[in-house]
Formats: structure tokens, C-alpha cells, sequence
């Protein structure tokens, strides 16, 4: 099991950027893929991206293309989302997850292929 801990969420006006950080108990972080999703105000949780579990593949729902970066350091049992270009859009609870992949290395994007989440961590882009 893994207990992923979101961090590095904030108040960052149009146009900034923030690096988000999940870190993740457990010595076998390498044989979990991970996500990020985010639920904003009166909204239903939404995919932002994923990673497999050796960091070679990553996936980006359409919003978050050429914008945020995942990545993930396994010696460090830590996943990233860098976000550049913030926009007042991308305001919203920014939620990690994990789920075990010991036999794949795939990326998924629905919330129901995760077991473990995060707390969340509010990440909120003024105009």
C-alpha cells in the first residue's frame, strides 16, 4: 500500500506557474502508476494527467497539453505536476493517486483505476 501526501498547492495569479509534489509512502512506489485530477467548486472530479510507473509514459487531458509536465522520481517516491501558464480555469482541488501496476507499465485517466488518493491540495489562479 502507498498513502500519497499532495504539497505545493497555492495562490498564483493568470499566467504563473506552481509545481505540485505527491509524495507517496511505501518502498514499491515503483510498481504503482500515478495521477493527477482535479475538482473545482460544483464540479465533478476531472482527469489532468498521468504517469506510468517508470515514468515513460504519460498521458494529458486536452486542457493541460503544453501547459502542466508529470514526471516522477522513484529514489524519491515522489510524483510532480509542474504547471506553467496558469489560468483562472485551472482553479480547483489537485488530487494524486496511485493504483499498484506491478505487470503493466500504462497510464489509465478514470478516477475508478486508482485505490489510493491523496487529501488534495487547493490550487487557486486569480485573473
Amino acid at each position: 500500500q502507498v498513502q500519497p501526501v499532495e504539497s505545493g498547492g497555492g495562490l498564483v495569479q493568470a499566467g504563473g506557474s506552481l509545481r505540485l509534489s505527491c509524495a507517496a509512502s511505501g518502498r514499491t512506489f515503483s510498481t504503482y502508476r500515478s495521477g493527477w485530477f482535479r475538482q473545482a467548486p460544483g464540479k465533478e472530479r476531472e482527469f489532468v494527467a498521468a504517469i506510468s510507473r517508470s515514468g515513460a509514459r504519460t498521458t494529458y487531458t486536452d486542457s493541460a497539453k503544453g501547459r502542466f509536465t508529470i514526471s516522477r522520481d522513484n529514489a524519491k517516491n515522489t510524483v510532480y505536476l509542474q504547471m506553467n501558464s496558469l489560468r483562472p480555469e485551472d482553479t480547483a482541488v489537485y488530487y494524486c493517486a496511485a493504483h499498484y501496476s506491478f505487470y503493466s507499465d500504462v497510464t489509465k485517466t478514470k478516477a475508478g483505476e486508482y485505490d489510493y488518493w491523496g487529501q488534495g491540495t487547493q490550487v487557486t489562479v486569480s485573473s
